[in-house]
């Protein structure tokens, strides 16, 4: 039985196969989680964001690249580009979308058992919190199903504002869900 996990706290401590990061377009760190993932993840990581920014240009907004986890506890960094939110006519929704089904194909090709998800699009980005707690939630767990390797997902809030969006969402579906959720 698959599994999802509810947690307030620090992403960057969890023991997982995966990590996903809340990047930037140039992979080469930021604000937020992408700042506090690059400075506790080291070098070893960052030369691989370099390198990829080198060879592909980065990463294009909607999708997702695989690093290394360097000195963080797990094995690899999965750095999603999420949309800025301008307006809501820019095909942010669906971009977010992608950005969430991207990151789990990528899991899949790496054979992740188990993947901590921040709110990917909600800091900085301006991301409206309610409507991306809504796609992450029904974009993973739609999937969830037919995925082959992934066990197990952790929705990880750093703010409690999200935390309490998310846990009323995975508490309304709770009871309708194939899958073992935990709050």
């Amino acid at each position: 039985m698959k599994k999802v996990s509810l947690i307030c706290g620090d992403i960057t401590s969890l023991s997982v196969d995966a990590l996903v990061n809340s990047a930037n377009r140039s992979l080469l760190g930021g604000s937020g989680l992408d700042y506090i993932v690059h400075k506790k993840a080291g070098s070893v990581m960052r030369n691989a964001c370099i390198e990829l920014n080198k060879r592909k240009g980065g990463c294009e907004t909607g999708h997702a690249e695989v690093t290394v986890a360097g000195e963080l506890p797990m094995k690899f960094i999965i750095h999603a580009v999420g949309p800025r939110w301008f307006d809501g006519t820019r095909n942010e929704p669906q971009l977010l979308c992608d950005v969430y089904s991207n990151v789990l194909i990528k899991a899949e090709s790496i054979k992740v058992k188990s993947i901590s998800f921040p709110n990917i699009s909600t800091g900085v980005y301006g991301f409206p919190k309610q409507l991306a707690a809504e796609i992450a939630i029904g974009t993973v767990l739609s999937n969830l199903d037919y995925l082959k390797e992934i066990e197990h997902v952790f929705f990880v809030c750093k703010e409690i504002d999200n935390y309490k969006i998310y846990k009323e969402l995975l508490l309304n579906i709770q009871d309708n869900q194939k899958m073992q959720i935990t709050i």
